[in-house]
């Protein structure tokens, strides 16, 4: 697909920490608004967008799946807590997309051409929502997690791999934005404090509230 083919020269990137990297306006306008239009796809269903509930509490995220279905804290293939469908097959073209992300963020050019993400938690944030300091370590595999921000700005809170406090750095995320994280960032702890209204691009497909991709691989099989 030539939307997302390798004909985009990279932004200058930065490093928030070892192991994690920040690209701003990775995504061109016309690739969000296409990925926006997916997102609307996704959403309705077979197993539409819900808010999962940890430890009994209703997140104020709502996630849709695709490839393997997250509920807190194992993945399946069935949505077990929704309605029992199968969720929609991981997408080729995010596969191609992850395998430029890492090579356009320093990972060595095999790393990339084996990375084969296989499940994607698309979240959508509104005004409100939030996103407590967490881990991403339900999956087996160590490979590293590629995040896309389309809408509006957040502060991300990007940890440390102990605990929950400082130190951390807040950072701006915006509309087109790449954030990488694998090696010694795998398994920081991170998070959203805050959604900025208003600040969606025009253009991006989104007139409020942000979309957040993360590919990963799960190392599952089945």
């Amino acid at each position: 697909m030539m939307l997302f083919g390798p004909e985009i020269e990279p932004l200058d990137p930065s490093e928030p920490g070892p192991g994690a990297v920040l690209v701003p306006g990775w995504l061109t306008l016309d690739q969000q608004s296409w990925i926006v239009g997916r997102f609307r796809e996704w959403a309705g269903g077979p197993v539409p967008i819900r808010a999962a509930k940890v430890r009994g509490h209703e997140m104020s995220v709502r996630t849709v799946c695709l490839g393997w279905h997250w509920q807190p804290y194992k993945y399946t293939r069935e949505a077990t807590d929704v309605n029992g469908a199968r969720v929609l097959p991981f997408p080729d073209w995010m596969v191609r997309l992850g395998r430029r992300a890492l090579r356009e963020t320093g990972y060595r050019d095999t790393d990339a051409e084996t990375y084969t993400p296989d499940t994607a938690l698309v979240n959508y944030y509104d005004d409100t929502a939030r996103m407590g300091m967490h881990q991403d370590k339900d999956e087996r595999s160590p490979a590293p997690v590629v995040s896309l921000s389309i809408g509006d700005a957040c502060t991300f809170r990007f940890g440390n791999t102990e605990n929950r406090g400082k130190p951390y750095t807040d950072l701006r995320l915006r509309s087109g934005d790449l954030f990488v994280f694998g090696g010694a960032a795998r398994l920081a702890y991170h998070g959203v404090t805050r959604i900025h209204p208003g600040t969606a691009p025009d253009g991006c497909g989104l007139d409020r509230g942000r979309i957040n991709i993360t590919t990963r691989m799960t190392g599952l099989t089945g």
